[in-house]
This record gives C-alpha cells, sequence and structure tokens, in this order.
C-alpha cells in the first residue's frame, strides 16, 4: 500500500512513468471489469481507455481515505460503464468471443468451456442489478469486499449479503440448467 501511495504521488506531480505503472497495474483489472459489464469487447477497450484518460486529468483530486487506488479507478470505471449503457438505446447480450477461449484447447474442452460460459452469462441476467455488480467486481475486477463496498457505496455487510445471495441465486439457476 505504501508503495502505491508513493506511485500515486509520483502520478500527481506529472510523472508519466509513475502513471504508467498503475496503468500497467490495473488496466487488466478494470478492463475485466468493463468487459462483463458491457459485453463487447471493442466497447470495453475503449471504455477502459477513458477511464485512465479520466484518471490522468483529474488524478491531482485523488485523496487518501484509507482505500487503495484501485477503488478510485472501479468508481470511474463504474459510472462510464453507467454512462455507456445510459446511451445505448438497447442492452445487448453479453458476446461470448473465441478469445475467451484458449487457442490451444482441444475442441471438445472449447465447447464445453464456451456452454459453461454461455450458461453463466444468463444465469448472471435473471439476478438484481446489485447482485450483478457485487458478482462483477468481486470476480471480473477481483476486489475485495471493502473495495466492492467503497465502489457501490455500501457498507461491507451489505455486499457480502448481496454476493452470498447472488452465488445462491446463481447456483439454483446453475442446477436448474442442468
Amino acid at each position: 500500500m505504501h508503495d502505491e501511495e508513493s506511485l500515486v504521488q509520483r502520478a500527481k506531480q506529472h510523472d508519466q512513468e509513475a502513471f504508467t505503472q498503475l496503468y500497467e497495474k490495473y488496466f487488466d483489472k478494470i478492463y475485466r471489469y468493463v468487459s462483463l459489464k458491457v459485453g463487447d469487447r471493442m466497447e470495453a477497450e475503449d471504455i477502459t481507455q477513458q477511464v485512465f484518460l479520466k484518471a490522468i486529468k483529474s488524478i491531482s483530486s485523488f485523496r487518501w481515505k484509507g482505500f487503495p487506488f484501485s477503488s478510485w479507478l472501479f468508481r470511474i470505471a463504474h459510472n462510464q460503464v453507467v454512462d455507456y449503457l445510459r446511451k445505448k438505446t438497447k442492452r445487448e447480450t453479453v458476446a461470448l468471443d473465441d478469445t475467451l477461449l484458449a487457442s490451444d484447447d482441444d475442441p471438445q474442452l472449447a465447447f464445453e468451456r464456451k456452454l459453461d460460459i454461455e450458461q453463466l452469462a444468463l444465469a448472471t441476467k435473471k439476478l438484481t442489478r446489485a447482485q450483478q455488480e457485487v458478482i462483477s467486481l468481486r470476480f471480473a475486477g477481483d476486489l475485495p469486499i471493502a473495495q466492492v463496498a467503497k465502489v457501490m457505496g455500501r457498507s461491507e455487510g451489505a455486499v457480502k449479503a448481496l454476493q452470498h445471495s447472488a452465488v445462491v441465486a446463481l447456483r439454483k439457476e446453475l442446477t436448474g440448467m442442468e
């Protein structure tokens, strides 16, 4: 955490190398989160870039409040996704493309994995928006409970309860699909 604080301080002083390190550290997590929310690889790449552009433009306003820098980035990402979805006239289904599958997989495993992903995507759509957000942040974004609470503006207890109910609902839905 201290190392991250030092990087952020340097980035606030317009140190390009420091911001580059923050970018490289968090790009994949932010991208996975955005990708899961918007379901379109190209849009997710654009939105992720917008997140980091906003971050670099407003990093001087970032203040340490006991949460990691990534909480601030995920809040920006959340807002960008909300803006994107508001502008979009209709919601598309999650695009499942071949990039989710490793190129060296055998065809049977690749097919089974794609089927599993499709079933999970369908089951996830049956969750409430709050449950979907918790699942996205916790598992696609790989954030701990405290950071998810910060990003969502909820208590840790509320996030734990949402995660639990989401996992139970997913398990029930996926069991029903079999």
